[in-house]
């Protein structure tokens, strides 16, 4: 029997996955980590992104967060974030939309904090609409 890891995925409005997985791979702030049951304990920030947790058999399951937290423990991982969403449920038109919005601003802003905040509302955007890409290909769509 391969070995297993708890992983937890909660939302500032929920828990979005509680259960038992082979490995994780999460965004970090500073580039991806993979993570396998044993791994060495550690925090850090994430960065908008997906998260692919492989399940015991093989099959993967796909998140959306925007940024937040992970805990690494050797046989738990936490990822706290504000915004999390199973991948499937991700809106592709919206994603669009606030892409666009994310851009414009960016052209008409002049103070540093309205530059930082749209280039934050950009990042999650492009991160979005690169999971659902991503997505798409894994199923072939």
């Amino acid at each position: 029997m391969a070995m297993t890891l708890h992983v937890d995925i909660v939302s500032a409005e929920a828990e979005i996955f509680s259960g038992t997985a082979e490995r994780v791979f999460v965004p970090g702030t500073m580039g991806e980590l993979g993570i396998l049951p044993r791994h060495a304990p550690l925090l850090t920030t994430l960065r908008p992104g997906e998260v692919r947790v492989e399940l015991p058999g093989g099959e993967e399951q796909i998140f959306y967060v925007s940024s937040g937290m992970l805990e690494i423990q050797p046989h738990v991982v936490t990822i706290l974030s504000d915004t999390a969403l199973r991948a499937h449920d991700l809106d592709e038109a919206k994603a669009l939309e606030s892409k666009r919005a994310a851009e414009e601003a960016m052209k008409n802003k002049t103070g540093a904090m309205e530059i930082a905040k749209a280039q934050a509302e950009l990042a999650e955007a492009v991160a979005q609409l690169e999971t659902i890409k991503r997505l798409r290909k894994r199923s072939g769509r």
